[in-house]
Parts: structure tokens; C-alpha cells; sequence
């Protein structure tokens, strides 16, 4: 998110394009949801993301759980 996609002011969950050490919003809102435990994630704090699977993690031990379970190593 740059200094021109600030959302003070919106209230309601924002609808985000994730892409490589950014996001684009592309709806306002002032939060995002975790895509593995379903917390709230103010958008200030939005430090974790997957430009694959376009989702949010609310920390960084969320990040590693879809990412072992969306990339099992080999048997």
C-alpha cells in the first residue's frame, strides 16, 4: 500500500490485490481477514500475504501453515 491508498476513514473489511511487498486496494475498508484463522487484521498492520494465492495471514505462523499445506513435501 502506498501513501495515496490510505483508507482512514472506512470502516468495514477492504477487498485487496496482493502483489510482491505491496498491496493495491481495490475496495476501502480498514481491515482484512486472515485467510487461515479468520482474525481481523487492521491494514496498518498487514505485515504477512500471499501473492500466489491472493490471501492475508495474520502472522507470520499462519503464513507457514497454508504454506505446508499448499506445498506438502514429497513422501
Amino acid at each position: 500500500m502506498n501513501r495515496f491508498e490510505r483508507n482512514i476513514g472506512f470502516k468495514g473489511e477492504a477487498k485487496l490485490k496482493y502483489l510482491d511487498g505491496e498491496v493495491q486496494v481495490l475496495t476501502p475498508g480498514d481491515f482484512v481477514r486472515c485467510a487461515v484463522t479468520g482474525r481481523t487484521i487492521p491494514l496498518d498492520e498487514l505485515r504477512y500475504w500471499s501473492v500466489e494465492l491472493q490471501e492475508a495471514y495474520a502472522d507470520a505462523a499462519a503464513s507457514l501453515k497454508r504454506y505446508r499445506e499448499t506445498h506438502p513435501t514429497p513422501a
